[in-house]
């Protein structure tokens, strides 16, 4: 892990992360604007080991936050020399595919076969048609990621030796902070505690099957290689993010922007996500659910991931990450 870049650009009174100094274990912790940091194990009166302890009573936990951050007399340490992590390890990782409509018109018409007989203009107008059809039918596309991907927001990123087209896929992480089941659209989002960034490495060489296309995508290869969900670096409350169906999502390669995009491009917000999630499955606290990438992937621009390329992500009211790409050394 690399030392936190000492920012605090998010939206509130604080956020929580999750930190260490130097050889010591990492605490959960809340963090003002002005760069203080609390060690919520020595003021919470249950002593959460990690972000997700705090998660599981967050109706509780969240008053008293408001009260510590106004506590002038508590240990508060300076952001700058610390190290953030990862800032929840959750039980499931719920990921939405096809999420953002201009993003699936591109990688469409990136993946047509050599013999389509479309023009480009007929190909982006049928599959507009498609999109529309998705939305008016409340079906949205959702499969399962691997906690083990997930990496902290400043780790350097490991590019496989098998991964031929690894690209990047920034996205808005609601940040689940009690049990859902078969919730309703419209009591969903008290179900979200807060947001994060995450960026959802993929590896478009592997997409798809290539000895059976019959059986589709293969989320498992293509998605889940140790360090390929970066995710932080904090979680702002919910009740902090006004509007989450209207935030900038921008990610910068080398300095150079390659995403920029309102979350207004989303096909479905975070409350049909959650709601079409918890009619399958039991969503827990600390749970979380990416709600896909807009359009500006690598494969858009011909320019995948390499050695030494820098990945910069931020999404308005949620800070920055920066992660740099290094190739696997094989033996």
């Amino acid at each position: 892990m690399k030392p936190a870049a000492a920012s605090t650009s998010f939206s509130g009174p604080f956020a929580l992360g999750f930190l260490s100094a130097p050889d010591q274990a990492p605490f959960p912790g809340v963090l003002t604007p002005d760069g203080r940091v609390l060690d919520l194990r020595q003021t919470l009166a249950w002593e959460p080991p990690d972000l997700r302890a705090v998660l599981e009573r967050w109706e509780e936990a969240l008053p008293v936050l408001h009260t510590l951050v106004h506590e002038e007399a508590l240990d508060w340490r300076p952001l700058e020399g610390l190290r953030v992590h990862a800032p929840v390890e959750p039980r499931q990782v719920f990921q939405s595919g096809a999420n953002y409509r201009q993003h699936v018109i591109d990688l469409e018409v990136a993946h047509r076969s050599s013999d389509d007989p479309r023009t480009v203009e007929e190909a982006r107008a049928e599959i507009a048609a498609v999109m529309d059809q998705r939305a008016a039918e409340d079906l949205p596309y959702v499969f399962i990621g691997l906690p083990g991907a997930i990496t902290g927001p400043f780790d350097d990123v490991v590019l496989p030796s098998w991964a031929e087209q690894p690209d990047w896929e920034l996205e808005l992480a609601a940040v689940i902070g009690k049990p859902a089941h078969r919730v309703t659209v419209e009591e969903a989002l008290e179900y979200v505690a807060g947001y994060t960034i995450a960026n959802d490495l993929t590896d478009r060489a592997t997409v798809f099957r290539r000895d059976m296309k019959a059986i589709g995508t293969d989320w498992l290869r293509c998605k889940n290689a140790p360090g390929f969900t970066p995710l932080g670096p904090w979680i702002v409350p919910a009740e902090s993010i006004t509007d989450p169906g209207d935030l900038r999502v921008t990610l910068k390669l080398n300095g150079e922007t390659m995403q920029d995009e309102s979350t207004k491009d989303m096909l479905f917000g975070i409350a049909r996500l959650v709601s079409y999630i918890s009619q399958t499955s039991r969503l827990l606290p600390g749970d979380l659910v990416l709600t896909g990438s807009p359009a500006g992937n690598g494969i858009h621009w011909g320019r995948l991931l390499r050695d030494g390329d820098v990945m910069e992500g931020s999404i308005t009211g949620l800070g920055v990450q920066r992660t740099c790409c290094v190739a696997e050394k094989v033996s």
